[in-house]
């Protein structure tokens, strides 16, 4: 039996895991991850599924734990190439088949399952257990192969309040201890986090403190799909007389779904069009938003800056960012933060109140997992290179053998019988930009044109040269964009125009004929004329037009 890494190891998002076992292939989640800062002008990162094409015959379905975008995001682009059953709980199903409506498909083979429910798929028996996180109706699940049980948590945190009080299954996860298992896969997203993970009833607490004595308009700032924050904060906005609109495409998006299948509640009309909000004063308003991250296109992000068309920041808002900055984004928060402040706005955010609460598991639950499945080998997933390793760490502090904790990658091929467990090689894994409507055609060679253009800019050489003598007959024209202000370095560009004479000249000299020679040689005395006299390599393109 083989799993094999496609996504979520070494890495934040992209988590996705196949299952292969006498050639049938079950896969579990299908997320895509944000772009880091060094990808110019990406949209989205999906995992690679080469592996899967490449025996897509042989894949059965697909299972997924929850429906955070790093677990369900990839679906439209996958399911194009791999029409499979996708299996999911309710919700997750539902914002599934919201991100397939917005790409014009459909959920034609969704298949519901419930925490306690067991499904075959292909030669895996899968029996599924109810988890906590930052989102409604997550699970982990147990997968019964002929060699052994494997248990993949998701995504997971052990809260003992949860909000809708669906407590995680605990007895089943001992059951299974009992039982034997041969393998656990468990979230190490916060494995360096000591301690417990608080409750997401203390966030509830302190949201309700604030609305109740806001003396005008809250905007709560979070993440779309924490629903139970989201419920958390009408509940109390609906306690204290207030009306409360949904602000921002995803939430709206979610909000929607949710409210659809019954995971949101708004007592006595609360949830109103922001249109109609306006009709009520300021200490009756609380809207909820999206642009807890900074993210530039944000609604929050839009108001901050005085941009969005239909809320504007005005002082005595108060408005909470009820989230973490990713790693990554806090200069973007900070500065997103600096703007409301100048608009007049208090700011309740992380660092100085407690608006926020990890949906993950800290390091004494995960003891708790591990102490309750106790796996005979154990594979760290969800998380990047060191969270893996602090996890591993973890484990062996807790007995298990260190040669049966295997710390991988992606593309890792993680090979089980029924008494051993080691790393047997890899598959093609990384990652598939998404770029506007293209999937896969943006790559390292791209980034690198990119990222060359947005540092030292682009000098393009116009020529033109005889068919047939190739002689100068005119120009060179010079376009610079992004390299220097053309009108301010006339000198500077001069003397370039000559360095490209002058090596047109050796070419005709040496009796180069081929146009891409010419190119090339004009390109390499430009690029070192431009460093010797600016220290800047900006991206140089001749264009030859033959006369």
């Amino acid at each position: 039996m083989h799993l094999i890494a496609l996504g979520g190891l070494g890495e934040i998002g992209k988590n996705m895991m196949a299952v292969e076992y006498s050639g049938d292939i079950m896969v579990i989640d299908c997320g895509l991850a944000f772009p880091e800062e060094e990808m110019l002008g990406v949209d989205l990162v999906l995992p690679d599924i080469t592996y899967l094409l490449e025996n897509k015959s042989r894949v059965r379905g697909i299972v997924l734990t929850h429906g955070h975008e790093d677990h369900i995001g990839a679906l439209p682009y996958v399911l194009r190439e791999l029409d499979v059953p996708v299996y999911g709980t309710k919700l997750t199903l539902g914002l599934v088949q919201g991100k397939l409506t917005e790409h014009g498909m459909s959920l034609r083979k969704g298949k519901l399952v419930r925490p306690g429910d067991s499904i075959r798929v292909g030669p895996f028996q899968v029996e599924f257990f109810r988890v906590n996180h930052s989102i409604p109706d997550p699970v982990g699940f147990a997968i019964r192969t002929p060699v052994g049980t494997v248990v993949h948590t998701g995504d997971f945190k052990f809260d003992h309040t949860p909000v809708d009080g669906e407590v995680t299954q605990f007895h089943k996860l001992a059951e299974l201890g009992d039982e034997g298992v041969l393998a656990l896969l468990s979230d190490s997203t916060n494995a360096e986090r000591p301690g417990y993970t608080m409750s997401e009833r203390t966030v509830g607490d302190t949201l309700d403190e604030v609305i109740a004595t806001a003396k005008g308009r809250v905007i709560i700032a979070s993440f779309a799909s924490n629903v139970h924050r989201l419920q958390q904060a009408i509940i109390s906005a609906s306690r204290h007389g207030r009306k409360v609109a949904v602000v921002g495409r995803s939430m709206e998006n979610v909000t929607g779904v949710a409210a659809e299948l019954g995971y949101l509640r708004s007592p006595n009309g609360t949830l109103v069009e922001v249109e109609e909000l306006n009709r009520f004063p300021a200490n009756r308003q609380v809207i909820l938003t999206t642009g807890s991250q900074g993210e530039p296109m944000s609604a929050l992000t839009r108001m901050a800056a005085a941009e969005h068309r239909r809320v504007e920041i005005i002082p005595g808002d108060t408005v909470i960012i009820a989230a973490n900055p990713i790693p990554g984004n806090e200069k973007l928060v900070a500065r997103t933060v600096d703007n409301l402040f100048r608009r007049g706005a208090d700011v309740v955010y992380e660092r100085v109140s407690g608006v926020h609460v990890s949906g993950h598991a800290s390091q004494e639950e995960l003891k708790l997992m591990l102490n309750l499945i106790r796996p005979r080998f154990f594979v760290p997933v969800h998380g990047e290179y060191r969270h893996l390793i602090r996890h591993a760490q973890l484990a062996t502090s807790l007995g298990i053998p260190r040669q049966n904790v295997l710390v991988g990658e992606n593309g890792t091929i993680f090979e089980f019988t029924a008494n051993s467990g080691t790393m047997a090689g890899k598959v093609t894994a990384g990652q598939v930009m998404v770029d506007g409507l293209g999937v896969g055609d943006v790559g390292n060679i791209v980034l690198r044109d990119r990222k060359l253009l947005a540092e030292d800019g682009v000098i393009i050489v116009v020529l033109a040269m005889g068919k047939q003598s190739k002689q100068l007959l005119s120009g060179p024209d010079l376009v610079s964009r992004g390299f220097v202000y053309v009108r301010e370095a006339e000198k500077l560009m001069d003397e370039a125009k000559g360095k490209v004479r002058e090596a047109v000249d050796k070419c005709v000299e040496r009796k180069v004929t081929d146009w891409t020679s010419i190119k090339g040689v004009v390109r390499d005395s430009l690029s070192k004329f431009v460093y010797d006299r600016t220290k800047r390599r900006p991206m140089i393109l001749p264009i030859i037009m033959e006369i």
